[in-house]
């Protein structure tokens, strides 16, 4: 119970260092995440008008995704430096797998009835993707943010140990000191974020769920 107390103590006497903390922690997650769904939504429309270059993307990110998170830092900051800016390339490679994976799968998986009917109807290529294609793969797409959001606000936690902020200060000044409160004040507000976020992003996706399965 002491350990809860000391945790308790410090949200209440260092919140001005949390609260700071946290809000650097949102940007740099919020960041990577926007960069992330752009790339990510891009290249699964892309590969999924064909069958090779989606063996080549997905081994790749594949690949980028068993390489131990903080080798990439590490390798990262020989390159781009410390701070923020190898730490968002690190997370948007990270976070790249399931956006591409699932914008590929949800489009690729439509019923080729319905693609034919709309194109008998003299739907254009991109009238296809807007109207058609896209809003049915919706769901699925949506499914493969969630997953990548929640893993790079997690991920985030390690941004600190190359200079990037966010609540893995607190993790990492707490190892460094031998302040175990310190660690897990930072580790449970991580998960706290990480679980408000998913929750949040769990109720959108039934919505659109709601809306797919109306229409």
């Amino acid at each position: 119970m002491e350990i809860v107390k000391e945790i308790l103590r410090l949200f209440d006497t260092r919140t001005d260092f949390f609260v700071e903390l946290v809000i650097q922690h949102i940007v740099l997650s919020g960041i990577s995440i926007a960069i992330i769904t752009v790339i990510g939504i891009a290249l699964g429309v892309l590969i999924s008008e064909s069958k090779g270059l989606a063996a080549i993307v997905l081994a790749l990110t594949n690949f980028f995704y068993t390489i131990p998170s903080i080798a990439l830092f590490g390798f990262l900051v020989a390159i781009s430096g410390i701070g923020a800016k190898s730490a968002i390339i690190a997370l948007v490679i990270y976070g790249l797998l399931p956006i591409i994976r699932n914008t590929y799968v949800g489009l690729v998986e439509i019923d080729p009835q319905i693609i034919d009917a709309a194109i008998g109807m003299g739907s254009t290529r991109a009238q296809l993707l807007q109207k058609i294609r896209f809003p049915l793969a919706l769901p699925v797409i949506f499914a493969g943010f969630r997953t990548m959001v929640v893993m790079t606000i997690s991920l985030a936690g390690i941004a600190s140990f190359i200079g990037a902020g966010g609540l893995g200060v607190a993790i990492w000044r707490g190892i460094t000191t031998n302040y175990p409160a310190m660690t897990i004040a930072g580790s449970l507000l991580v998960a706290l974020l990480a679980i408000v976020t998913d929750l949040i992003l769990g109720f959108i996706e039934k919505r659109i769920g709601g809306i797919y399965h109306e229409k």
